[in-house]
């Protein structure tokens, strides 16, 4: 019996891919490349354990024919980003929605366990703003702007799939993912260390988006996977929702100053106000850092890298990445 990654051609997904096949798993990839990219699994073609379908998560029956095969699902298939979020609001549900529940209501069919990857954005608003670290048992705050929809169609992921291991015994985990970085992120969808980074690396200005004050942590995505594998493969996690990420706070623009000194950069730092950015009525979390206490209990989860040898790493990318442009 194989694995199934839905979205494996994406950014996390390539990486747990790479991950999988390394343990000598038989990988589906299931990817309708609206954010993945070809370019991520192209080096695994080759792989004979290796299986590449280009399907949507909605097309019910491409699905089924995908996963009648596998016996556990890492469902990562997702509209993400904000500025997807926010241009595509309706795409950003029926996906996140309807694709679950095709995922769920197969699982239960072909008796596969799932792991759903949620998000740290489930969180909502930082109302208490006491900057204390988000617990998986904190109550959940989201605003009636269009951008928490994509907050909200997670968190009925969730919702979804608890219920279907509470009334139909479907073995499920949820990994809330913090902010995740590593090599194949695009800034398209704005994820703010390669924009930075590639910013930075071309003497561009690097673009802060509001005050610079909000706080976040970032963690590397050989983490992220490794967390990810270790709650599949733990059958007493069943049913629990565990976050993933790295607890290192630090603010954007501590950030960006970070990465214009590790670059070497003379790009200059602008503050871009958030209605520039998405739009009217956008509003942010102001703290978003994890507390990883429960999956450190869990499966001995630790994060390896901290935030100075994530962005030695991503830096090495990115100037690699811009060396091989400029050929």
């Amino acid at each position: 019996m194989a694995v199934l990654v839905t979205g494996g051609a994406g950014f996390i997904g390539s990486h747990l891919v790479e991950a999988l096949l390394e343990r000598g798993e038989e990988v589906w990839v299931i990817d309708n490349l609206s954010t993945g990219d070809l370019k991520n699994i192209w080096h695994l073609f080759e792989n004979p354990r290796f299986h590449f379908v280009r399907g949507d998560i909605l097309d019910e029956q491409r699905l089924a024919e995908t996963m009648r095969y596998c016996h556990k699902v890492y469902h990562l298939a997702a509209a993400v980003g904000v500025k997807l979020v926010v241009h595509d609001p309706l795409g950003t549900l029926e996906t996140n929605v309807r694709g679950t529940e095709n995922v769920l209501k197969l699982a239960l069919r072909y008796g596969c366990k799932v792991l759903i990857a949620s998000t740290s954005e489930v969180y909502g608003k930082d109302v208490q703003n006491d900057h204390a670290k988000f617990s998986e048992d904190d109550d959940i705050v989201l605003g009636t702007s269009i951008r928490w929809g994509y907050a909200c169609s997670k968190a009925l992921d969730e919702y979804l799939a608890r219920a279907y291991w509470r009334q139909k015994g479907l073995p499920i985990v949820i990994a809330r993912i913090f902010n995740t970085v590593g090599p194949r992120q695009t800034p398209a969808y704005g994820m703010v260390i390669p924009r930075f980074v590639q910013q930075a690396l071309r003497d561009e200005p690097i673009t802060v988006y509001g005050d610079g004050k909000q706080v976040r942590s970032f963690c590397w995505v050989g983490d992220t996977v490794r967390a990810l594998i270790g709650l599949m493969e733990t059958p007493e996690v069943e049913g629990e929702i565990f976050n993933v990420g790295n607890d290192e706070p630090i603010t954007i623009e501590e950030l960006a100053i970070r990465i214009k000194e590790m670059t070497n950069s003379d790009s200059e730092i602008i503050y871009v106000p958030y209605e520039c950015a998405y739009g009217s009525g956008f509003e942010d979390i102001r703290y978003r850092v994890p507390d990883i206490s429960k999956i450190r209990q869990a499966i001995g989860y630790e994060p390896t890298l901290n935030l100075n040898e994530i962005l030695e790493r991503v830096i090495a990318y990115e100037r690699r990445q811009l060396m091989l442009a400029r050929r």
